[in-house]
């Protein structure tokens, strides 16, 4: 037999444990090259630089609809 818990957690003790459990906003921040939202501390995906260098070459969305 596994354990069991010996009394019935209480709503209010169950409810602050799950307090934090909530899902927040993803906090974005305008990309210093494009000023398109991005991630913090990722590459811009509108642009490809990240620290003021591009590090990959994105393609157009014009190009990859005439494609």
């Amino acid at each position: 037999m596994s354990a069991l818990p010996k009394r019935k957690i209480q709503q209010g003790r169950r409810n602050r444990r799950r307090s934090h459990l909530a899902l927040k906003p993803r906090q974005l921040v305008a990309c210093p090259q494009c000023k398109e939202p991005r991630l913090p501390h990722h590459v811009c995906p509108k642009c490809g630089t990240y620290n003021g260098v591009e590090v990959i070459e994105v393609k157009d969305k014009t190009k990859r609809k005439k494609e």
